[in-house]
């Protein structure tokens, strides 16, 4: 039987039939991509047919999609991801290669919902992004008339770096943004992009949000979705569907095809005029993660940085007794804004508990804040942006609800199961 990349085939061995798509053969191996979305190597010699049921076929897409321009306009901003990707049968990888036309033509139910505008911006991993693609989603987003809301597609890793660049630099925001992401690619049966789409749109055309927000499943199940808060939210699972959670506070609300649940009105809800307030490119932003057996070394290659992040243990600590004594003083040396916060998860860093840190806070900005590494990231170098003169006042302030003032039993922990 002659074989294609990208023919599905049932193959038979001794001991079983395996159905997948082909990725490649060569190297006496047969490579196929399963349902379930992983690969499967199997050798030839241990092959005894191949079957083919379907051959790769090129699929046109349809350039121009009827619509019904009396709904409500939702325009969604492409930037790239695992959301807007699909697998790549040569090399078995999953690329960004879907156009905006290919996202409305595999999810058809949108436009019976809205009226929708898309527009590719950069088709990238989020990885890849940097402070140059904040300002072009921003810039884009200003350009944007009459629409109810904004869906931002971009790849999971770093989307809650994004969202909190879009928080800051969006002041005045006067409508929804909601950043939609997918743990598996549109092209896998379990993908969750479908759903936090759907629900996105939902979200913003029965709600008086006007924020910025992520919108992902709340659970392994494929029923509801989390509308998650810009600046309290991370990542905490490399691929569940239900992989981010809120921090030191509670989901915005929960959203299901049913019915919306409000969880946390913390958000605005008033019209106001948007004005950009971008970031400086050039900056160079470094982290130091704390860890046993430091060496200053460490510390002084951040020299020549316009600011550090220092990702501290427990309450917000550095080693700095004993042998380390001259980490302290390499930090010393640094002149530029400092920013602790914890390695924990939830909780605050609190520099006034123990010796370790009544000796280290004077170095340092924002000393008793309950700030995300994302969160402080972002907000250092927007303000060395914007308020250079001002960071040590305004660091420490709630501007964009990314500080508690305090934390409360409800918001200190919350349960994972």
């Amino acid at each position: 039987m002659s074989r294609k990349t990208g023919d599905f085939v049932e193959v038979s061995t001794e001991n079983e039939k395996i159905k997948g798509r082909i990725i490649n053969s060569k190297d006496k191996k047969l490579t196929l991509k399963l349902n379930s979305g992983y690969n499967i190597m199997i050798d030839e010699k241990k092959i005894l047919s191949i079957k083919k049921l379907e051959k790769k076929t090129d699929k046109k897409i349809e350039s121009r999609l009827r619509q019904n321009k009396s709904l409500p306009k939702i325009f969604i901003l492409h930037t790239g991801g695992t959301i807007a990707s699909s697998v790549s049968y040569d090399t078995g990888a999953v690329s960004p290669n879907f156009s905006p036309e290919d996202m409305l033509n595999k999810y058809p139910e949108l436009k019976d919902m809205a009226y929708i505008e898309s527009k590719l911006i950069f088709n990238k991993f989020s990885e890849d992004l940097r402070f140059e693609h904040y300002n072009r989603i921003a810039r884009e987003i200003e350009r944007i008339r009459n629409a109810r809301g904004i869906i931002i597609t971009h790849g999971t890793d770093t989307m809650v770096f994004t969202s909190a660049a879009l928080s800051f630099a969006l002041e005045g925001l006067p409508v929804p943004v909601i950043l939609v992401g997918s743990q598996r690619s549109s092209d896998r049966p379990s993908s969750d992009s479908f759903l936090n789409l759907y629900l996105a749109i939902k979200f913003i055309l029965e709600t008086d949000f006007r924020d910025v927000g992520i919108c992902m499943h709340s659970s392994m199940n494929d029923d509801s979705c989390y509308i998650l808060p810009a600046l309290k939210t991370k990542k905490l699972h490399s691929s569940r569907r239900d992989a981010f959670r809120a921090v030191n506070t509670s989901p915005i609300a929960e959203v299901s095809r049913e019915k919306i649940i409000f969880m946390n009105k913390n958000y605005n809800s008033k019209e106001r005029k948007l004005k950009l307030m971008l970031f400086n490119e050039k900056l160079k932003i470094g982290m130091l993660t704390i860890h046993p057996n430091m060496h200053s070394s460490e510390i002084s290659s951040f020299r020549g940085f316009d600011g550090l992040i220092i990702h501290g243990t427990g309450l917000g600590h550095i080693p700095i007794e004993g042998k380390n004594g001259e980490i302290l003083n390499e930090l010393k040396r640094l002149k530029m804004p400092k920013v602790i916060v914890t390695q924990c998860i939830f909780g605050n860093v609190n520099m006034n508990v123990y010796s370790t840190g009544r000796k280290i806070k004077d170095y340092l900005v924002g000393n008793h804040l309950d700030l995300t590494l994302e969160a402080a990231f972002i907000k250092l170098a927007w303000l060395l942006s914007n308020h250079k003169k001002d960071i040590e006042r305004l660091f420490s302030m709630n501007m964009r609800n990314e500080i508690n003032e305090r934390l409360t039993a409800e918001n200190d922990f919350l349960d994972l199961k």
